[in-house]
């Protein structure tokens, strides 16, 4: 554990703190932010505590809000007009009445005594505060001895931490890992043996609380814990379903460790939360949909990707994410299962497959496919037969080399000449083409509408020649083009 350095401390939070000094209250930092400091991690967050109260922190700053029941009042702090902007959260010393809904205070009181405001937090790592004016820290509850061990303890007694909160207890799984913390013996027996308050909570805040999960660099190891103390029916109950449900010998996991080893994958991999909440439900509605076949002497889950769209939408909408975001990851676990076999399918089938998860989605989908592989135990990701048909995705999706890359159409030549439609028009087109193959600069509306009038004055044969010979060019740099990106993916 690492002291605590002034420079980490922004000028902007200084500045907040100095004021409050200054007008004669304590000011601190606490929380996370302390938390982060001692563990030598930046803050993302920064808040203050003080005994002034919400009025008259208000009066000290130029622009501040507060919209809040509990004395926050967020003062908005930059360095200068063109820096971006901070906020941060200053609130009163304060002691809160009971919780009824296991979410929020019934009353708030404000305190002049720190130790009050720092009794009524979650974890002890989180009781500790900070002044950065005279180095002085504050920690009744020890909170640094935690961080040294490493371990996430209730402040005071557990159970009624969360019974205040229950979401403490998912937040609890969250920060151990992040944090790489264990969670305190004690505090995990409250924790499963309170695990069903959670069913107070808002999808909204355990929404938010999976989000942060999900984004963390080992959400594999949060949701084996919830598993482990029956958190996961509060969280995603349909990966219930795959635990012990066995697969095929194309895998080496059951469903659920499958789901979560494709999930960090993506994890591993820095890739979205999309691709990570997809990698969770891809393969969801395996346990309903499997049956024992004969003939393959194996199990089979046909028609799995389908019913797990359904599934994932459902889940996506109970938990109140946006639409677009749910409708993109829905179409991920919808088509996970496209052929992929580049000696048995055609450009048109890729093409397809294209428009069927959208061109802006098409590699998510092929990312997936990657932490599918992973997750099922298989060492490569990209053999051979997936590199070519990623290449036939960028050949799908590039601009073809074409008459229609030009700045002129045959439209426009019949609109600003006496030609009637015919081979004529083509062969200035692909006359013009390769002109502007060789020097990209020529491809104006000027230059093409003045050449396409010496073309036309041309011979017969003359610009039939010109014609046939740029088609081929334009024949000869397609392949070229095609060999190049095959070449890039190390196919042919």
């Amino acid at each position: 554990m690492s002291t605590i350095s002034a420079s980490a401390i922004p000028d902007e939070v200084r500045h907040v703190t100095e004021t409050l000094q200054k007008e004669g209250f304590d000011a601190y930092l606490v929380g996370g932010c302390v938390r982060d400091l001692l563990l030598g991690r930046t803050p993302k967050d920064w808040d203050v505590t003080t005994n002034a109260k919400p009025h008259e922190i208000e009066s000290f700053f130029d622009e501040t809000f507060y919209e809040n029941s509990f004395g926050t009042v967020g003062v908005v702090q930059a360095d200068s007009p063109e820096e971006s902007v901070r906020i941060i959260e200053v609130t009163p010393y304060r002691t809160e009445g009971e919780y009824s809904d296991a979410r929020r205070p019934d009353s708030v009181e404000f305190s002049d005594s720190l130790h009050d405001d720092l009794k009524r937090r979650d974890f002890a790592v989180n009781a500790i505060a900070y002044d950065p004016k005279s180095g002085e820290i504050a920690d009744p509850f020890e909170g640094r001895e935690d961080i040294r061990r490493k371990s996430l303890r209730a402040v005071g007694k557990a159970e009624e931490r969360f019974y205040e909160d229950a979401l403490r207890m998912l937040r609890a799984v969250r920060l151990a890992t992040e944090l790489s913390f264990t969670i305190d013996s004690q505090t995990l027996d409250a924790i499963a043996k309170n695990v069903g308050q959670l069913s107070k909570i808002s999808k909204e805040r355990i929404r938010d609380e999976f989000i942060r999960i999900l984004m963390t660099e080992k959400p594999i190891e949060a949701f084996f814990l919830m598993q482990r103390i029956g958190m996961v029916p509060y969280v995603a109950a349909d990966l219930e379903r795959g635990i012990g449900c066995e697969q095929n010998q194309a895998h080496k996991y059951d469903v659920f460790e499958h789901l979560l080893r494709t999930m960090q994958h993506a994890a591993d991999k820095g890739w979205s939360l999309d691709i990570r909440l997809a990698g969770l439900y891809h393969d969801i509605s395996k346990p309903e949909t499997r049956r024992w076949s004969k003939e393959k002497n194996d199990w089979t889950f046909h028609g799995h990707e389908v019913v797990g769209a359904r599934v994932a939408r459902k889940f996506l909408k109970d938990m109140r994410f946006p639409k677009e975001q749910s409708e993109k990851i829905v179409k991920l676990v919808r088509w996970h299962m496209f052929f992929s076999d580049p000696d048995l399918i055609t450009l048109s089938a890729v093409r397809r497959m294209i428009r069927n998860v959208g061109p802006e989605n098409i590699w998510d989908l092929l990312n997936l496919r990657i932490c599918d592989r992973i997750g099922s135990g298989r060492p490569k990701e990209q053999p051979f037969r997936f590199r070519k048909y990623v290449s036939m995705v960028e050949e799908a999706l590039r601009d073809p080399i074409s008459v229609s890359m030009l700045k002129i159409s045959g439209d426009r030549i019949l609109e600003m000449t006496d030609e009637k439609p015919g081979k004529r028009i083509g062969w200035v087109l692909h006359a013009l083409l390769e002109e502007v193959l060789d020097d990209p600069h020529k491809n104006t509306e000027e230059y093409l509408e003045s050449r396409t009038k010496e073309l036309l004055n041309l011979p017969e044969k003359t610009l039939q020649e010109l014609g046939e010979r740029g088609k081929d060019r334009q024949l000869a740099e397609e392949a070229a083009e095609i060999e190049e990106l095959r070449a890039k993916h190390h196919v042919k």
